[in-house]
């Protein structure tokens, strides 16, 4: 669920098909925070729009117990914003390798 900005979700510990696929992230791509069910793919999204179209700097907290999903929430963080930088740059859908995917290597 969302508390204004903030989202609050739980580890099923288990895999839910198309929850994190590519027609998710396409889905959530295309709407803005609040338009669509509460998703870690919205409030990436959101980030993604305020750094670039507002030129905000952004933060994003993941927090929780051991266990609680925090890595692999990053990862899906992290996908959707390599997707979304894909798409602004320009390059094909097929290239493999995103400057966020490169700048976060290079860290």
């Amino acid at each position: 669920t969302n508390i204004g900005s903030i989202l609050a979700s739980v580890n099923p510990y288990k895999l839910i098909p198309g929850l994190y696929s590519e027609d998710a992230v396409e889905r959530y791509r295309q709407h803005r925070l609040g338009e669509l069910p509460p998703h870690i793919f919205a409030t990436a999204s959101e980030c993604y729009c305020c750094l670039w179209k507002r030129h905000d700097s952004q933060c994003v907290l993941i927090s929780g117990e051991s266990g609680a999903g925090k890595t692999e929430s990053t990862k899906l963080l992290l996908k959707f914003l390599s997707a979304m930088s894909q798409t602004s740059v320009g390059a094909p859908a097929a290239e493999k390798s995103t400057h966020v995917e490169e700048a976060i290597l290079e860290s």
